[in-house]
């Protein structure tokens, strides 16, 4: 069977608490201090932050989740990735600047990344960017391949499937859903390795189990999948 590769976001919004760490601590546990908390007086550091890995490996779910977590502290951010073929200039009241998929970015789009980290340094505001490769092999114009790679540099890796495996099971128990060892090599097999994408089609699956008054299984997730 061909290998499924569903794009599911997170219905709830990605969080840092969300994010299942395994070889990815240190990552974590720097954006939790880098981001703080609403009550916190510390500013932001304003040393910038890259995050590289293959994709799956959660750089854009930890990208989404600092920038929800700085909106509930009452911050506006500026957010680039490379589907944004035409960048807004940068906007003084940003509290912190994302750049996503990095290594996508067009001239247009590097140009207004550079830009915002200029701005963003010069006002003593964050940057957190991310992309598929270390900083010294982003094909990008020199000054912002530079910028990128000074600061904070942290090498994504995507869970081993045992690890994805034991977080399916534990989110399966904590909604009391049974999850027979067949359905879970089918999962984790068949569409993306992406966790936070694996477990939101748990969500969906569990939803439609209780529709249709049907134990989770592979031929349910066919229909499901064929009802879509």
């Amino acid at each position: 069977m061909k290998q499924l590769a569903l794009d599911i976001g997170l219905a709830s919004g990605p969080t840092l608490d969300g994010f299942f760490a395994g070889p990815n601590e240190p990552a974590l546990r720097h954006l939790r201090l880098w981001v703080g908390d609403a009550h916190s007086s510390t500013l932001h550091s304003p040393v910038p932050t890259y995050l590289w890995g293959e994709s799956g490996s959660g750089k854009t779910h930890l990208l989404e989740a600092v920038r929800n977590a700085l909106r509930e502290q009452g911050a506006s951010v500026g957010w680039l990735h490379a589907g944004l073929s035409d960048p807004p200039d940068f906007d003084d009241r940003w509290g912190a600047v994302l750049l996503d998929d990095v290594h996508l970015y067009t001239a247009v789009q590097q140009h207004a990344a550079f830009n915002w980290f200029v701005n963003a340094q010069s006002l003593q505001r964050g940057v957190v960017a991310a992309g598929a490769v270390p900083p010294a092999d982003l094909q990008l114009r020199e000054d912002l391949r530079t910028r990128l790679g000074w600061g904070h540099v942290f090498h994504l890796q995507v869970l081993s499937e045992s690890e994805r495996r034991a977080v399916l099971r534990q989110a399966a128990d904590n909604r009391g859903v049974m999850l027979v060892d067949e359905v879970l090599d089918f999962m984790l097999h068949r569409f993306s390795r992406d966790l936070g994408s694996l477990m939101e089609l748990l969500v969906q699956l569990d939803g439609y189990a209780l529709q249709t008054q049907r134990a989770i299984t592979i031929p349910l997730i066919r229909s499901m999948l064929e009802n879509e």
